[in-house]
């Protein structure tokens, strides 16, 4: 007699042994239709599971978080099925949710083309509309071998014979059709109707380039079409929005094939990266940051003992001198930090010790992997590391996330969500040293006041971390920030200082960046400023330029009183006509446009007009110089535009 416990603490009594589905029906019909799965006590079944004894249960729709995961799970199902009955001598291989969607891999004799997309997703649409039942049967796995041997399927037999063989093995279908699946899936094809078929790429079986190539088709999945809906004009909105493009219109940067993952600056995007710089910089020595650079090319011995060989040594890039002594090129700063921190006898009236590096690093990334700004194998850390005590911890961690949430403001960003990460599988230290990092790491957290989501597993190999996550203009999360809590890599490399008590002891370490990646922060503020970079930002923040070349030398002499201000100022003396030079100057975003002609130069005026369009009439240069300077010192909080029409109203 199953004694089942809702959310809402009711409880609901049962004779024996009990569906989920039943469940929902017994509290009532319009849950019964909505039920796609089930929690039953935390782990997500299908809607036929059976409870045979007491447990909570909660009922997964399309409203719980839950529900996405599952809805796009089964849809990768149901394209299978469609590509199966559309081309029959299709071999399906893998089909796992991603973010935002799910791709399934087929092994088929040619390419899939963009219509026979087309083909697949109304094929889904009529295998949908039939609402057929979802069932699952489970089958031991030799059994199981032979069945997809039997039928064809060859890869699916592949990777059943790799499952222990003392483990069921499930597979869910629909009608006449099934696969390999833990599950859980939707009750009914029915409940499957918001998804598109994206696009169709090539990947390796296995992720192996030594083996066949299939065809990845991708696809998305959501509860209702008004989400897709959504979730389309996001793309559109992005697509728009991506920073390569917005790269080559503003002439910042680019990449090619002899550096992979490198990126080659040009002047403007440079001008961007040392702006960035220098504004974090100035924010690090307020607060007590000691600049350092530490080598980018170290012994590889200091990289075993500090334990990145060990559990990240497949990342590393490694180079051997004539007299064969190895090296490797860090792919972080900590233990060059560590060497800095140990030269000369430390006592705890230096501590807390902040140390902080524009530090280059280089990551092995694969090939596939690289994109853009976003994923390079090339990058500079605002990486900073503080040493202090064990009862220092709190105060720093606390000054830290300050200063992280600070500076996300200061970019415009307001929306940020922090996950703890706790301790993976790969790592360095006990447990006992972990429960200790750990346990500090969110007492830190709950003295700043900030609400985290747990991230199981994703902790640094040498400690567990905060990570920030910033949510853009268009809804898209960017891990940006980190702030990890770290006993082990002092003990290995040897850090200590001089206590009260005249002994020695090894600090704790906090390692914090919060760009995280200086290239792929641009590229963030590319996508979520749309190129539009706030003008204390931007790497050319005004354009002179005249009506006819009578004004040139009016124009010039503007532009030298701008830039001895400080500002970063262009001219346009080309023989164009002057809304021509607007429109071209518009595109690439410069924030203000100056434009001058014989009535401006007499009266010593400029028309001003913005990267918006509007027309802000004109100023006397004496106070454009002082409204752009203060626009530029304010980080963009005083609008210029607003402030000259209040001072016109006044």
């Amino acid at each position: 007699m199953p004694v089942i416990t809702l959310p809402d603490g009711s409880q609901k009594h049962f004779d024996e042994a009990v569906s989920v589905a039943q469940v929902a029906a017994a509290i009532g019909p319009g849950l019964a239709k909505a039920a796609l799965a089930g929690k039953v006590d935390g782990v997500l079944v299908d809607t036929s599971a059976m409870i045979d004894h007491d447990a909570n249960l909660s009922i997964v729709t399309d409203r719980d978080p839950d529900a996405l995961e599952i809805i796009r799970h089964s849809t990768s199902h149901l394209m299978a099925n469609a590509v199966q009955e559309l081309f029959p001598d299709a071999q399906v291989t893998i089909g796992p949710v991603i973010d935002d969607g799910f791709y399934y891999d087929f092994a088929y004799k040619r390419p899939f083309s963009t219509d026979d997309l087309a083909a697949i997703e109304k094929r889904m649409a009529e295998i949908a509309a039939k609402d057929l039942p979802v069932h699952r049967r489970v089958m031991p796995r030799d059994a199981a071998v032979e069945h997809f041997k039997a039928i064809g399927e060859h890869y699916k037999a592949e990777i059943i014979a790799s499952i222990p063989s003392n483990e069921p093995i499930s597979l869910y279908g629909q009608g006449d059709w099934e696969d390999l699946c833990r599950g859980p899936h939707v009750p009914s094809t029915g409940k499957l109707k918001a998804f598109k078929l994206m696009k169709v790429a090539g990947a390796y079986w296995r992720g192996d380039s030594r083996n066949e190539m299939l065809q990845r088709i991708y696809g998305t999945a959501w509860a209702n079409d008004k989400q897709l809906k959504e979730y389309l004009t996001r793309l559109e909105e992005a697509e728009k929005r991506d920073h390569r493009k917005i790269g080559r219109e503003l002439d910042l940067f680019h990449l090619q094939e002899e550096a992979p993952g490198a990126v080659f600056w040009h002047p403007k995007g440079w001008a961007l990266f040392q702006q960035l710089i220098a504004y974090m910089r100035e924010r690090q020595n307020a607060v007590g940051y000691q600049e350092v650079n530490t080598p980018e090319i170290m012994d590889r011995e200091l990289w075993v003992k500090s334990g990145h060989m060990e559990t990240f040594g497949e990342n590393m890039f490694m180079t051997q001198t004539p007299d064969e002594r190895v090296f490797a090129i860090k792919p972080m700063n900590c233990p060059g930090h560590i060497q800095v921190f140990k030269q000369g006898l430390r006592s705890y009236r230096e501590l807390p010790l902040r140390l902080a590096e524009f530090g280059k690093v280089h990551r092995y990334e694969p090939s596939g992997a690289l994109h853009g700004l976003m994923r390079v194998r090339a990058f500079t850390q605002d990486d900073a590391h503080v040493f202090c005590t064990p009862d220092q911890l709190t105060s720093e961690a606390v000054k830290i996330t300050e200063l992280i949430l600070s500076i996300y403001r200061d970019f415009g960003f307001d929306d940020v969500r922090i996950k703890f990460s706790d301790r993976p599988a790969k790592r360095v230290g006990s447990d006992d040293v972990w429960n200790q990092a750990e346990h500090a790491l969110r007492e830190a957290a709950a003295a700043a006041g900030i609400e985290t989501t747990l991230n199981p597993g994703e902790g640094a190999f040498y400690g567990p971390k905060l990570e920030f996550v910033l949510r853009d203009a268009i809804g898209r999360d960017w891990q940006c920030g980190t702030l990890q809590v770290d006993f082990n890599l002092p003990v290995r490399l040897g850090a200590t200082y001089v206590g009260e008590d005249n002994q020695k002891h090894v600090p704790v370490m906090l390692h914090r960046a919060i760009f995280g990646s200086l290239e792929r922060f641009i590229g963030i503020l590319l996508e979520h400023h749309a190129g539009k970079l706030p003008i204390w930002l931007a790497p050319v923040q005004v354009v002179v330029m005249g009506i006819t070349n009578a004004q040139d030398e009016y124009c010039l002499l503007v532009a030298e009183n701008l830039r001895n201000q400080g500002l970063r100022v262009e001219t346009d003396l080309r023989y164009e006509k002057v809304g021509f030079k607007i429109r071209e100057h518009t595109i690439k975003r410069v924030p203000f446009l100056l434009v001058a002609g014989d009535r401006e130069v007499e009266a010593h005026t400029l028309a001003v007009r913005t990267r918006g369009g509007k027309d802000l009439g004109s100023l006397e240069l004496k106070e454009l110089s002082a409204l752009l300077c203060d626009e530029v010192a304010s980080r963009g909080r005083l609008v210029l535009e607003d402030r000259v029409s209040q001072r016109r109203s006044a």
